[in-house]
């Protein structure tokens, strides 16, 4: 599905006019008409705008995922280190560990943290 569907797919879900979203957005709703219609791509701040005001991510916006709900922070910085090859690996290798092992592991990462204070 393209930008401009789900734009619109989510204003009418709203029952917003393209006014009411255009004056929310700070753009005139022929440049909100033209995005919707494909004519268009909006510039980055303001594709980030309509994401946050429909509440959903700019992924979703771009058609580059189905899920419509906005990572949180920690998801955010989760996926980015799973997308790391080292750390994916050592992490897919964590449910196999000990508990003993996770202890220390829990404890040498604290050491860690706190070395920078």
């Amino acid at each position: 599905m393209s930008l401009g569907f789900h734009l619109k797919k989510e204003r009418e879900k709203r029952n917003w006019s393209q006014v009411e979203v255009a004056k929310k957005v700070g753009i005139t709703n022929a440049v909100l008409s033209n995005y919707e219609r494909d004519y268009r791509d909006p510039d980055t701040e303001t594709l980030k705008k309509l994401a946050d005001l429909y509440n959903v991510s700019t992924d979703f916006l771009l058609g580059r995922t189905e899920n419509s709900s906005p990572m949180n922070k920690d998801e955010e910085a989760f996926q980015k280190a799973i997308s790391d090859p080292d750390l994916k690996r050592w992490y897919s290798e964590l449910p196999n560990s000990d508990e003993e092992d996770l202890q220390k592991l829990r404890k040498m990462w604290d050491i860690i943290k706190n070395e920078d204070k």
